[in-house]
């Protein structure tokens, strides 16, 4: 695979959080945030903003590290590794949509917070039809006054209860627009919690009725524009959570099956448990190649960059949710409990999987881009789909 860089910053990035989430989100710790209210450390925040992962890329103006875009992914990886959840793909999210479609004032008022880890905020994008075009919001928005009037809902609004910031996409006047709004503002009863199957997550439902903004709340940029990146930056860091989650379900695995003994033997030496996570590892490692390609040519040549990203999300999401029903499988019957850890990662796989996307919505796109760029469709098939079995 041509076109993987990581440098030398990308790298001490990684290992910084692989050694700070090891630490720090052990598998006791992960059930302790899934019994809170907020499924938030505040503590923890802090000191990921310390660390300045907040701000890897955001503006240096505005107090970010003007990273790659594609550095990110070596945050989201270990992340999906250690099942930690918190704030950083929503805030991580916004942030970058402001610093996509927001004016200058709106960028100097908002992204030092984010930076900084003193503003938390969070996207309201996703329509309760379930729709993955983020370019068609069904909310509305019309002129009222000096300012906007929205109505409508959002779905999946993630972290909305500790967020400061809420960015909502909206239609105004047949076109897209995306506003800047604060969570305080909201009318009582605006955020509802949604049950996801991803425990560790925190969601909510946005409803909206004559809720009136003001006008410096719409962003003066590119909204379309804001709304892709969006969409493209989410899909990337969901395929990097599901890679990294991929690893960390294997581990469990391996960890079992070579301590679990029955019939005397440790249940892995069989061949047919060893043959499934011998294929698991290579589809993981492919998947990898995709991802870290799809990262380094991210702010590149659009076409490619989509290609490669496509292909990145569908190959991630086969081979984790493949890797999480095997983990469940080979843990025998203490694998279908709640006790065990293997579901913790099939729940996550679940939610990564519907996240940005699919990986029959992706593979669906890929086919005419595939083919625009002269491709062979046989030979990308062998690539995206994942090769494992029953894939």
């Amino acid at each position: 695979m041509a076109d993987i860089e990581l440098s030398e910053e990308q790298g001490m990035l990684a290992n910084s959080a692989g050694d700070f989430l090891q630490k720090h989100s052990s598998f006791e710790a992960v059930r302790q945030r899934l019994a809170s209210d907020s499924g938030h450390d505040a503590a923890m925040w802090k000191e990921m903003a310390a660390l300045g992962w907040l701000g890897v890329a955001l503006p240096e103006q505005h107090g970010g590290a003007d990273m790659p875009v594609g550095a990110l992914v070596s945050l989201a990886e270990p992340m999906g590794r250690h099942l930690f959840a918190s704030p950083f793909l929503a805030t991580t999210l916004a942030g970058r949509m402001l610093a996509v479609g927001g004016s200058e004032a709106q960028q100097a008022r908002w992204l030092p917070g984010i930076a900084s880890g003193e503003t938390i905020a969070t996207v309201a994008l996703t329509e309760p039809d379930g729709s993955w075009e983020l370019g068609a919001p069904q909310l509305r928005a019309e002129r009222r006054g000096g300012g906007y009037a929205l109505r409508g809902s959002k779905t999946f609004v993630l972290d909305a209860a500790v967020a400061d910031l809420v960015l909502i996409s909206a239609e105004l006047e047949g076109v897209p627009a995306v506003f800047a709004v604060e969570r305080a503002a909201l009318p009582d009863g605006a955020l509802r919690r949604e049950v996801l199957i991803d425990e560790a997550r925190r969601g909510y439902r946005l409803d909206v009725d004559d809720f009136e903004v003001g006008a410096d709340s719409r962003l003066d940029g590119d909204a379309p524009a804001a709304l892709d990146h969006a969409y493209r930056l989410g899909a990337l860091l969901v395929a990097a959570e599901m890679v990294g989650g991929t690893e960390g379900v294997m581990d469990l695995t391996l960890e079992y099956l070579r301590t679990r003994v029955q019939f005397g033997r440790l249940i892995g030496s069989y061949q047919a448990l060893k043959h499934p996570m011998v294929d698991i590892m290579v589809v993981q490692e492919q998947a990898r190649s995709l991802l870290h390609h799809a990262a380094t040519i991210f702010e590149r040549d659009a076409g490619l960059a989509e290609v490669a990203l496509r292909m990145a999300k569908a190959m991630a999401g086969d081979c984790y949710t493949h890797a999480a029903d095997r983990a469940i499988q080979f843990h025998g019957g203490t694998g279908f409990t709640y006790e065990c850890h293997a579901q913790l990662f099939f729940r996550r796989a679940q939610f990564c999987e519907y996240s940005f996307g699919d990986s029959r919505h992706h593979r669906r796109r890929l086919e005419p881009l595939l083919l625009e760029e002269g491709c062979v469709w046989e030979s990308a098939h062998r690539l995206v789909p994942g090769g494992l079995p029953g894939g």
